[in-house]
This record gives structure tokens, sequence and C-alpha cells, in this order.
């Protein structure tokens, strides 16, 4: 009887191997064509989240041209009641703003105008 346990334990332990390294080939099938997909697709190349990307002379923004917050908290520093006083203030001032929008579900309110975004004359070719 020792000898049909030991022989099904063996039976389970090199299954269990045979079914791993199933698992493994197939994800790293998987995997492969993924990556074929995406460089083959050209996405390869769109993708700014790769660490070391730089971008473009014509990307760079001058910090003139940069929007700036009215308003910011100071990064360091102790909270008091000035501090919060001034922050509700100018939380009001941008509550108005939004609150201003006619119709805020209209497709005008994405528009490039209200998200103030510059659009170059060569941009709408």
């Amino acid at each position: 009887m020792d000898s049909d346990a030991e022989k099904k334990s063996t039976n389970g332990a090199r299954n269990l191997f045979i079914m791993s390294l199933v698992a493994i080939l197939i994800a790293l099938s998987t995997t492969g064509v993924s990556l074929a997909i995406y460089h083959n697709s050209g996405d390869i190349y769109l993708d700014r989240s790769r660490p070391g990307f730089l971008p473009d002379e014509d990307e760079i923004e001058d910090d003139a041209n940069k929007q700036k917050f009215d308003y910011e908290l100071e990064k360091n520093g102790e909270i008091t009641a000035e501090i919060l006083d001034e922050y509700l203030n100018n939380y009001v001032v941008e509550e108005e703003k939004v609150q201003a929008y006619r119709e805020p579900f209209d497709s005008k309110a994405l528009s490039d105008a209200k998200l103030g975004i510059e659009v170059s004359e060569e941009g709408q070719q």
C-alpha cells in the first residue's frame, strides 16, 4: 500500500511542475506577442512614460508661457487662521469661475479656449 501512496504523491508533484511550466510558457508567449504588437503598431514611440524620455525642442515650453496659478499655498510653514482665510477667499473666486459655466456638460466646456490651450495656425491644417 505504501507504494501506491508514494506513486500518487510523485505523480501529483510531477503534474504540478508540468502545470507551472505550461503557465509560465503561456505567460511568456502572450507577453512576447503583445510587445511585438506594441512595437509594430508604432505606439512604443509615443510612450512618454519611459525613463529617459526627453521632449523635442519644439515641445519645450518657456516658463513665461506656462499658466501661472493665481494662488498657491506655501509648501513649508505653519497653517494659521490668516492662511486659511486667504485660501478660502481664493477658493471662492475659483468656485465662482466654475459656477459661471452656463452648460457645464456641453462639448463647448472642453473647447481649447475654455481650457486655456492656444491653437497655432499650423496645427489647423
